[in-house]
């Protein structure tokens, strides 16, 4: 399995990390994306994935912490993409529920990151929350000036979103999220995305799934969102885990070519 989004830089795993990656591979997890939450941590989460031949990540800046890059350039985020361990932009977005960063600093983010996916040709990983109409119409309107390829992270979003970005062709990652009793709503939309467009993460340490909820998330539990992925489609686990790495490689492209 892939798990295509660990946050593995912060203070969670600070302490027992390689601990943490054993117990992963020992659970079946052949590749990981580590993610940039902030551009200043970017350095830290290159040194993982330089330390770790499983180990890939993005570059970028999450929608919270617009605010605080609003001088990062495309050169910036160019010249990331450009480092081989790199093999995607983000995570960008949109997050109106919480409002840490105000609406035209995560526009105008969120577009500085969609410039580079476009001319690197790297997926771009979405985060979207309380702002599912703007963010279809901002990937339309940015089709338009040429194409790229958006992943909805950890999607809970809802099926007006996830279909006007499948129309562009994008793949939807699902979470320990699905599993959980109240996300019925969550299942009700991933029930009709393509199962050649669905990639699994953990999004680790948060949103550790059922049968572990409450604790600390580790990329080890990728087996539960794939149980659960396999339980809503009604297929076999081992197809699900087939199906979604493949389909991560195809987005992920970079990862096969390094």
């Amino acid at each position: 399995m892939f798990d295509t989004h660990v946050n593995l830089h912060g203070e969670p795993f600070s302490e027992d990390l390689d601990e943490v990656l054993a117990r992963a591979r020992g659970a079946g997890i052949s590749r990981f994306l580590a993610i940039c939450d902030r551009f200043d941590n970017f350095p830290a989460v290159l040194a993982i994935a330089k330390s770790h031949d499983d180990i890939w990540c993005s570059a970028g800046v999450h929608p919270h912490h617009a605010k605080d890059f609003r001088d990062l350039t495309i050169e910036d985020l160019s010249d990331a993409a450009a480092l081989s361990e790199v093999v995607a932009i983000g995570e960008t977005g949109l997050d109106f529920y919480y409002g840490h960063s105000s609406e035209e600093d995560q526009v105008n983010s969120l577009r500085k990151h969609i410039h580079v996916a476009r001319d690197t040709g790297l997926p771009l990983i979405l985060h979207t929350r309380d702002a599912d109409d703007l963010m279809a119409d901002i990937l339309e309107q940015e089709f338009e000036a040429g194409p790229f390829r958006p992943l909805l992270h950890c999607y809970t979003g809802g099926a007006d979103l996830a279909q006007r970005a499948l129309a562009l062709g994008a793949y939807v990652s699902v979470s320990g999220i699905l599993s959980f009793k109240s996300a019925r709503d969550v299942r009700a939309v991933i029930a009709d995305v393509p199962m050649d467009r669905i990639i699994l993460e953990t999004d680790c340490p948060y949103l550790a799934p059922v049968p572990m909820r409450g604790r600390r998330n580790e990329p080890a539990y990728l087996q539960y969102v794939a149980e659960a992925l396999a339980n809503l489609k009604d297929m076999p686990v081992d197809d699900a885990k087939q199906i979604t790495e493949e389909n991560s490689l195809r987005l992920f492209s970079k990862v096969t070519d390094t």
